[in-house]
């Protein structure tokens, strides 16, 4: 970058990923999203997004298969752990949202690069009230393990936008729609308003985030000559292993965008080389047992 030009959306996207410490990297992400708003970063895409984003010692990142049961979604210790995996989901979707937008916003009108800034300053702001949740019980992000399912996810569709945008936003983060209330409804019963409030609070903007992965698939799709429907089922057998089964939010799938006719009816008899986990991006609600 020569003296006096301006910093480009790419760069700043970078600094996010590069970013290993949460606390450093909430404070990144909300600086580029308020950089952009004010039109202090050029729309270039001059560096390239790393293979891996800078990660804490902690948490312990483990396979899906090894991690330890959370504990009965009622219980104190179960709600804590409960808090740590979803600060965890944050904590990655914070890099997804930016890793979109200096990947692939190359590609895509200037509106991509400002939603998936305006998602990954959401994300920021999900981990931070997370994070004070976690405090308030005495605990903190990084006390217990978690999985790299969801970046294990953006790597295998790091080179293709249309895969990414169907199976991060449309199947991973589409899960939290299905399981968030559950969560709600345990913590109300256990009296905790607060953290039924918190989750309550990014439910409603998990809507928005799905519904900007949809609208952008949908507007890759509709750019070729594709039909979005049959694309994502193509996506889906390709990168996602088993069925997406039920249950379903439909009401707040179908406020995203994501009708019915996306995921009913979907056959995979077969487990693809390069797949994702279909629980890494919301959680498994019989994990809350």
């Amino acid at each position: 970058m020569t003296p006096g030009e301006r910093a480009s959306v790419a760069d700043a996207a970078r600094a996010v990923l590069d970013a290993a410490d949460p606390a450093v990297k909430v404070k990144a992400a909300r600086a580029a999203a308020r950089a952009l708003h004010a039109g202090r970063l050029a729309l270039r895409f001059d560096t390239a997004m790393p293979d891996r984003p800078a990660r804490p010692d902690r948490p312990l990142l483990l396979s899906p298969g090894r991690m330890p049961k959370r504990g009965r979604g009622g219980s104190l210790r179960g709600r804590i752990a409960l808090l740590h995996a979803i600060a965890h989901i944050e904590c990655v979707a914070i890099d997804l949202a930016f890793d979109m937008a200096g990947r692939f916003g190359g590609g895509f009108p200037p509106a991509f690069v400002a939603d998936w800034f305006r998602v990954g300053a959401e994300e920021a702001m999900h981990f931070a009230l997370l994070q004070r949740r976690l405090r308030a019980f005495g605990s903190h992000y990084g006390a217990f393990p978690a999985h790299d399912g969801l970046w294990e996810a953006a790597a295998a569709t790091a080179g293709d936008p249309v895969a990414r945008l169907a199976v991060v936003p449309m199947v991973l983060e589409a899960r939290g729609l299905d399981v968030t209330p559950t969560m709600i409804a345990q913590c109300e019963a256990a009296g905790d308003s607060t953290t039924a409030q918190v989750l309550a609070r990014i439910l409603r903007d998990e809507i928005g985030r799905v519904g900007i992965g949809t609208a952008w698939f949908r507007y890759a799709c509709e750019s070729s000559g594709l039909d979005p429907v049959t694309q994502w089922k193509m996506q889906v057998e390709r990168h996602v292993p088993g069925a997406i089964k039920p249950p379903f939010n439909d009401s707040a799938r179908g406020a995203a965008g994501l009708t019915r006719d996306y995921y009913t009816a979907i056959d995979l008899p077969t487990r693809p080389r390069h797949t994702v986990n279909t629980e890494c991006g919301g959680l498994d609600p019989h994990s809350l047992e």
